[in-house]
């Protein structure tokens, strides 16, 4: 045996030495958006069996609920897997992915995009949603229905995508790989922004219901019979953003459709005062809120999921320790400037 390994040493150190090769440079090469792309990355890298909470959807999810208060204020093994303008059909098997190392008890769903888009196929954020899905049968599946086969190879192998950033390069990049265990293991999605620009306050007037595709419906209700099979409780919501009448009409429809199933749906922008928004300090653009806000909506829904839901608290315990971490560089980040 030892005379066959001396015999091959070197094949076997040029093998060894090829993997190490490829593992690093991947990561040094890897696109790094922290909207979307890490939040499915990190997935990965959470103790199993450990995220009793999982707030999906698009960037509204990661910009407006901060894991770290939840976990201060309440114990709550909460993730934002999350991204940029996130169709339902993608969701759906974002939530296929997670309960593969994962079992939640409660599902948070942003319903924002199927408001805002009304294409079948949406290319504009289609690489944040897809590079961080490490690659498996439930990835193809999910590029099936969301990428005409004309446009595959722009979005398939994630190597090819990324190829091209030499150039672009930075200190940070060549230092990932060796601290992207812990970095990941801590990071719950969250992404804290300081950037405040005032907005006017929306006036809401629509009542009446509609403009809901064909496919967000079917894959909503996909969502909704996947978590009823898995024993999975389901909450839709909205983020407080300056919403327009066009858009309420499909949140009037979404809600019509959680309330023939039995299922809760909170819509934020009818709650400005409850959650106390201030529009001239609490938005870094338009349609999300920035880290003051953030703070106030979070205080909000958690007081609405706990209302609802009972939900175990974990602070405390050794296995959850990368929320105490979370909670400490989300507050360092801002204390950080």
């Amino acid at each position: 045996m030892l005379k066959r390994f001396y015999n091959n040493r070197f094949s076997i150190i040029f093998a060894i030495v090829t993997i190490l090769s490829i593992w690093y440079w991947d990561g040094v090469l890897s696109i790094k958006n922290d909207d979307g792309v890490m939040q499915a990355a990190a997935l990965y890298y959470q103790p199993r069996n450990t995220v009793d909470v999982v707030m999906m959807g698009s960037s509204h999810v990661h910009y407006a609920i901060d894991t770290g208060k939840l976990w201060d204020d309440y114990g709550m093994a909460a993730y934002d897997y999350s991204a940029a303008e996130q169709p339902l059909w993608i969701t759906y098997h974002y939530l296929k992915e997670v309960c593969k190392t994962q079992k939640p008890k409660l599902v948070v769903l942003d319903v924002y995009s199927p408001a805002l888009q009304k294409d079948d196929y949406q290319y504009k954020w289609m690489l944040p949603n897809a590079l961080g899905m490490r690659f498996s049968l439930n990835k193809m599946q999910m590029f099936k229905v969301s990428v005409e086969k004309e446009h595959f190879s722009e979005y398939f192998p994630s190597f090819a995508v990324y190829h091209g950033r030499l150039h672009g390069l930075t200190k940070d990049d060549f230092t990932y790989p060796i601290r992207k265990f812990t970095y990941l293991r801590n990071f719950k999605g969250f992404k804290p922004m300081t950037k405040v620009t005032p907005q006017p306050r929306p006036q809401i007037t629509q009542k009446s219901s509609g403009g809901l595709t064909e496919k967000s419906e079917l894959y909503l209700r996909k969502i909704i019979d996947y978590t009823k099979q898995n024993g999975i409780e389901l909450h839709m919501i909205v983020t407080p953003y300056v919403i327009t009448d066009e858009q309420e009409l499909v949140f009037n429809r979404l809600k019509e459709i959680a309330q023939e199933n039995g299922i809760g749906f909170t819509n934020a922008n009818h709650d400005y005062d409850a959650i106390g928004l201030d529009f001239e300090k609490d938005f870094m653009d338009e349609s999300h809120l920035n880290y003051y806000g953030a703070e106030k909506f979070t205080e909000y829904l958690g007081k609405e999921i706990t209302s609802r839901f009972d939900l175990p608290d974990h602070r405390g315990e050794k296995r959850y320790k990368s929320w105490d971490a979370n909670s400490r560089e989300i507050k360092n980040s801002i204390n950080a400037g």
